[in-house]
């Protein structure tokens, strides 16, 4: 029941991914309904209001999440710790967007990276955890992580490419940026929300967790 007796003091870490995908995927959607037209995600920090609410709100949610995720081993567990610093990072350390300048040169950059590549590198061990398995949901699954994993490395390669050559892309794709990180927040919400074992359709019944776990 989804408003049962709490079976224990805290919440387990497949919550934590659940919560996680659902912030993660709805970040640049929410950000760009509130200030249209953005050419980064995280110039809503320079916009002010709602979209700046949401941009630092979550990746401070995302971070702290992340901070009580431990995975199964100790590199995890580090690497999330690491994750969580760099979203911080992100969020208060804003871009060099339009007209502003950094705060501190290269540290927004630099924390985006690192969270991204964190990211890419969790979902290449959900692939490998959903492959061991070898039943059919557990391969579905495992796809689903190689295209998250993969998919976030292409953003951070196309990115880094266009900085190193001075904006060559972004000078006929104004919005590179935005789209950019938007595939890599949605690829790893995916992911997160695939790992959750919330999904009924890519999770055998045995491993179902939460509400949905009975369908």
């Amino acid at each position: 029941m989804l408003f049962s007796e709490p079976k224990r003091a805290e919440i387990d870490d497949h919550t934590i991914k659940l919560i996680v995908g659902v912030i993660a995927l709805s970040l640049p959607f929410l950000v760009s309904s509130f200030h249209d037209g953005l050419t980064s995600i995280s110039q809503a920090y320079r916009e002010g209001g709602w979209a700046r609410d949401i941009f630092v709100g979550f990746l401070f949610a995302i971070a702290a999440f992340l901070l009580a995720f431990n995975g199964h081993t100790k590199v995890q567990m580090v690497l999330s710790k690491v994750a969580a610093f760099a979203a911080m990072g992100v969020a208060m350390f804003p871009c060099k967007c339009e007209t502003y300048e950094e705060i501190v040169p290269h540290v927004h950059g630099v924390s985006a990276a690192i969270m991204f590549l964190i990211l890419a590198a969790f979902c290449y061990t959900f692939f490998k955890r959903a492959l061991s398995k070898g039943h059919p949901q557990a391969k579905v699954r495992a796809a689903i992580y190689a295209v998250c994993g993969v998919s976030i490395v292409l953003v951070i390669l196309v990115l880094a490419y266009d900085g190193v050559t001075g904006g060559s892309i972004k000078s006929s794709f104004a919005r590179l940026t935005f789209f950019g990180e938007a595939v890599g927040l949605v690829a790893f919400g995916v992911a997160w929300l695939t790992a959750s074992r919330n999904l009924p359709l890519i999770t055998a019944k045995s491993e179902r967790l939460g509400p949905l776990a009975k369908l």
